[in-house]
């Protein structure tokens, strides 16, 4: 019984039959199948059905794949008598044989199309995924230059963290009086905001908080931790930070007008560790000047343009500018000693760019630039919350010259700290480099600290060298310049004409100014120009680097090239290096713990006074004593009262005040009057004395 087209009895001689199906023209599938790769195939029906399906996958979807080779296994068999399915070539083998063999035949033949495309792109996993985005994010420039500025300033500001909770550097006057701000400003900020201006120093004065800087930026950081060891832990770690966010915001603005990596790393290192700034380490509202490049290089990543490309419309970004404003409050927020002069660079620039950009676009070349409403809210909003944070910040600060007429600073107070043209290339002793080559010259300084102006002689030369070969335009360096030397001139305050054409005529009529009587830390903008002078010329030379190496064969930088283009990084990172010391501060009496207040220590004066202002981050109870940018009439009046305590007249005089303990650490007695008076007899007083350790208490 015949089935299908090709049924019907089994041909009687299987080799002439074969030999019939051999003489069959070969199509271009068998001829792959008999080459080297698959010599030796069997004939079956299994290996038909492949053999079609091959065939069928050149030329058809998979679908039609699957339906010829269904139709072609079926018509390569026959049926015998009992319905079995029987081989058409008449072979001995059982069906079931057969389809194990051809199965595995199946599966050790290869596609011979598999080598001629790509292989196929794996599906990356969740977990993939993930791993991927970390590492970007990691190996991200940003991310690296962040971890690179950290690392560099534990480096380099070392041992600051070694003993973190028992020294500071520099000394340990003005640093526990910072330390103790930011332990207040957190504290007040958790248990009593409305407080937060009047502090508990300085009993009874109020707006004491902003008799000086009062770092209200690091007001988040008060918030961890009690007591004078945390406080100093706290400061010892922003003081740190402090450096990385410089050495990181001087890269990045260097970066987005258009330097090289190198170059930037030169303008970061520079702006931070210049060696006139070590003279500064026990001020920290003078290191943390960070928010001031890392603001302008926002605002110019937001308004997209740079020194090299210029004004890009297409890359502008309204975020960026509403983060450069942000960051720019923030700084201010830190102390106007530093923020001031930001300020007014702030509306100066605003200001030329406007005027700048109105000229080109309908007077000079009267073409479209657009700028966008977006932007231009961005800029009003951003605009309006800095000079609102800067008012909110003013406004206790005339108070305070109101109720304090001796805190207004004078034009006296000003030439006192005026260095002169000497400064700029004299050292500060905490430099590690020039510290001892130039201590005669500054000996003919008189108050040295704000005097020793030097920013480095390497900065110096690379700068000079970057107003001839440089990746910025020969304008853009002649503006650089300009900046530089206005700087410096305003630096010197009354040294150059008595200050009559260049820093009185700031401090007598720009609101605010009359407040800065150390004109010598403008030399923070003088830094920053020389940086970016310095920038330019490092990348430049980096890039002639790079086209030396492309013309060698193999193209890359030899060895001592890749050194020369570090050199000066290397050069000018040696010169900030630093000998601060780190003193240890002294210890808060058991006393200080345990003794409610309004409460006086003595000896009190302006140095003594700091430490024990930190003493009282435990509890922060009232203290009588205070020492800051000024000293009130009354704290003046209460040390010369209490210079014969304990009498009849003094015990009177701090009741009067509200004063109801006295302390008197015996270790700090030595020299003053209360060396032969802590012991003397009470009982006629009123009042009664105990000690606690070291510590004699008067209780009023």
């Amino acid at each position: 019984m015949t089935i299908g087209r090709s049924g019907g009895t089994p041909p009687p001689n299987p080799k002439a039959a074969s030999t019939a199906g051999d003489r069959k023209p070969k199509t271009i599938m068998d001829k792959l199948e008999t080459g080297p790769g698959n010599a030796g195939s069997p004939k079956d029906g299994s290996t038909t059905a492949a053999t079609a399906t091959a065939t069928a996958t050149a030329t058809k979807s998979t679908t039609a794949d699957t339906t010829a080779g269904g139709n072609a296994a079926g018509r390569s068999d026959t049926s015998s008598s009992d319905g079995t399915a029987t081989p058409a070539d008449g072979t001995a083998e059982s069906t079931t044989e057969k389809d194990a063999k051809g199965d595995k035949d199946d599966q050790e033949k290869r596609d011979p199309f598999a080598s001629f495309g790509p292989a196929p792109t794996p599906v990356p996993t969740r977990i993939g995924r993930a791993t991927r985005a970390v590492g970007r994010f990691l190996t991200h420039e940003w991310m690296l230059a962040a971890l690179g500025s950290l690392a560099l300033a534990v480096a380099m500001t070392w041992p600051t963290l070694r003993y973190p909770r028992y020294t500071v550097p520099q000394d340990y006057w003005d640093p526990s009086l910072q330390a103790w701000q930011m332990a207040w400003s957190g504290h007040a900020l958790l248990t009593d905001p409305g407080r937060l201006l009047h502090s508990n120093a300085f009993f009874p004065e109020r707006w004491s908080f902003v008799f000086s800087d009062t770092l209200l930026g690091y007001a988040p950081a008060g918030m961890i931790g009690t007591g004078p060891e945390a406080a100093l832990l706290r400061y010892n770690i922003m003081f740190v930070l402090a450096h990385a966010l410089a050495t990181f915001g001087a890269y990045v603005l260097a970066r987005q007008l258009g330097s090289g990596r190198i170059g930037a790393a030169v303008a970061g290192v520079t702006y931070t560790y210049a060696p006139w700034l070590l003279a500064h380490a026990g001020h920290l509202n003078v290191i943390s000047n960070g928010g001031i490049p890392l603001a302008l290089a926002m605002l110019a990543r937001g308004h997209g343009w740079s020194l090299r490309h210029g004004y890009r419309p297409e890359k502008r970004r309204v975020g960026w500018v509403y983060a450069g404003w942000l960051v720019a409050a923030w700084q201010l927020s830190l102390g106007f000693g530093i923020g001031l002069p930001f300020a007014y660079v702030l509306a100066g620039t605003g200001l030329v760019a406007a005027v700048t950009w109105f000229l080109r676009r309908w007077v000079v070349r009267p073409v479209r630039r657009p700028f966008g409403r977006r932007l231009f809210a961005a800029n009003v909003v951003g605009g309006l919350i800095f000079a609102a944070v800067g008012a909110l910040l003013a406004l206790p600060y005339f108070t305070v010259v109101e109720l304090h007429p001796q805190a207004e600073r004078t034009v006296a107070d000003l030439a006192w700290f005026s260095p002169p043209a000497t400064g700029f290339l004299t050292a500060p002793a905490e430099s590690r480099i020039w510290g001892d080559l130039h201590e005669g010259a500054r000996s003919t300084l008189p108050w040295q600290p704000e005097m020793t102006l030097l920013p480095g002689y390497v900065l110096y030369a690379l700068a000079l060298g970057g107003l001839f070969f440089s990746v910025w335009r020969v304008r853009h360096r002649l503006l650089l310049l300009a900046g530089v030397v206005v700087s410096m001139v305003l630096a010197m305050g009354t040294e150059l004409f008595d200050g009559q054409y260049t820093y009185v005529p700031l401090f007598e009529h720009l609101p605010g100014w009359n407040g800065l009587r150390t004109p010598g830390r403008l030399m923070l903008w003088t830094t920053l120009l020389l940086g970016l002078l310095a920038a330019g010329a490092v990348s430049a030379f980096a890039g002639r680097v790079r086209k030396i190496s492309a013309a060698r064969i193999p193209s890359w930088p030899s060895p001592w090239l890749r050194l020369a283009t570090l050199l000066p990084l290397l050069l000018v990172t040696v010169e900030g290096l630093n000998r601060t010391p780190h003193p240890v501060v002294p210890a808060q009496p058991a006393a200080m713990r345990t003794v409610d207040g309004p409460l006086l220590v003595l000896p009190s004066d302006q140095n003594r006074d700091q430490p024990i202002m930190l003493w009282s981050t435990t509890h922060f109870q009232d203290l009588v004593n205070g020492g800051s940018g000024f000293s009130p009439t009354l704290v003046e009046e209460v040390r010369q009262a209490t210079i014969t305590f304990p009498d009849q007249a003094s015990v009177d005089y701090l009741r009067t005040l509200g004063v109801r303990n006295v302390l008197i650490p015996r270790d700090q007695v030595a020299g003053t009057p209360w060396e032969f008076t802590i012991d003397a007899p009470v009982d006629t007083l009123g009042i009664t004395r105990e000690e606690i350790g070291d510590v004699v208490v008067y209780r009023l």
